[in-house]
């Protein structure tokens, strides 16, 4: 894959492409998001996304917008923000549609690096005669990030976790003798989007038992419900649960250990929670266990929501992959401690992000930060 100098007009139709891919967030995983603008002689005469697992992919439904305006694609050129497709999946492949449409170019923003899908297509076109136009720069990039948690699972196996933690401006987090609320409620209305644009939501057993939640996606509309998943080593979540009472809503998973009492195992079994065994000597040898179990069942990204344990469980296994921290204006003075390392040591040797980003949420100010980039 060898970048090319973009045409004048094509860097803008990649950026609409990237508008359009949003369209389909929290409605295609464990597909990508992609978004597609068909252009002839400087004008659009199709756009496409892909809005919905199981049906047309974005290149496909430029085509037929396309087809709806009455115009021709033939010697069109397709921006498309992932390489097109050139295996049949739930949909047959997108480059074969592409050269019985007579398109003449297509520019691309970024690379598909799953084993079953990495050139397949690009190479598809190319062979019948397509010029394939590899963009670089802010598009490229813009691309990549876009699907973070696809391009993880594809690579690893494993999904794409997202840390969120509401602090006091002290660092200390909320204790479950105490109002479980630090942050405001623009921040908590914020965090149910996230979750519906989640596969799965992940917290201890700790804070299950503590709070009893739900971990459901709230708000107005019909949101998606991602998997909830309980780290839960000696099964000891309570079959009488919020979360157990409410498997119409979704399904529950508890990560538990092999040695755990076996009553307890065949009664979460019975109420319906599906078990995943981790084992292993330390807490991070068992989060990387139940990531890849959860990656084979097609889970690309997990938010956690857990407390401070089960957060240093993850950052010891090296699977934070980005952080976002709330911190309310207020001074607790005690409390329990933001999660850290379990073992803290130099500065010189701490996780820096790749980047970082704040705004203001309400009265709180959230920092977005990003460790990995995959």
């Amino acid at each position: 894959m060898v970048a090319s100098e973009l045409r004048e007009g094509e860097a803008s139709c990649l950026d609409r492409a990237l508008e359009l891919a949003e369209l389909g967030r929290g409605q295609v995983s464990p597909n990508p998001l992609v978004g597609a603008v068909l252009v002839r002689d400087g004008r659009v005469i199709g756009e496409g996304h892909h809005a919905k697992l199981g049906e047309l992919h974005a290149e496909r439904n430029a085509l037929r917008d396309c087809a709806e305006r009455g115009e021709d694609p033939a010697g069109a050129t397709m921006h498309v923000t992932l390489e097109p497709c050139g295996h049949q999946g739930r949909q047959p492949p997108c480059a074969d549609a592409l050269l019985e449409a007579g398109v003449t170019r297509v520019v691309i923003a970024s690379e598909d690096p799953s084993e079953k899908g990495s050139g397949r297509g690009p190479g598809a076109l190319r062979d019948g005669g397509v010029e394939v136009v590899w963009a670089s720069g802010p598009q490229a990039s813009a691309a990549r990030l876009l699907n973070q948690a696809f391009r993880k699972h594809a690579r690893s196996g494993r999904p794409l976790v997202t840390l969120k933690v509401a602090l006091s401006l002290d660092g200390r987090v909320a204790t479950p003798d105490e109002s479980r609320w630090l942050s405001g409620p623009e921040s908590r209305a914020l965090v149910h989007e996230w979750r519906a644009d989640t596969d799965a939501i992940a917290v201890g057993i700790g804070t299950a038992l503590a709070d009893d939640p739900l971990l459901t996606a709230r708000g107005s509309g019909e949101l998606r419900q991602p998997l909830r998943v309980v780290f839960d080593s000696q099964a000891r979540l309570p079959v009488t649960s919020a979360l157990l009472g409410t498997l119409n809503v979704s399904p529950v998973i508890c990560v538990v250990s092999p040695d755990a009492p076996r009553d307890r195992l065949d009664a979460l079994r019975e109420r319906g929670a599906e078990l995943i065994y981790a084992d292993g000597s330390t807490g991070a040898e068992r989060v990387t266990g139940a990531l890849t179990e959860l990656g084979r069942r097609e889970v690309t990204s997990v938010f956690l929501e857990g407390g401070p344990t089960l957060a240093k469980a993850f950052m010891s296994a090296g699977e934070v992959d980005e952080a976002r921290f709330f911190y309310a204006p207020l001074l607790v003075g005690g409390g329990t401690p933001a999660p850290a390392r379990s073992e803290p040591g130099p500065v010189a040797e701490a996780s820096r992000a790749l980047a970082a980003t704040s705004r203001v949420v309400g009265p709180d100010v959230l920092i977005t930060a990003r460790m990995r980039e995959w």
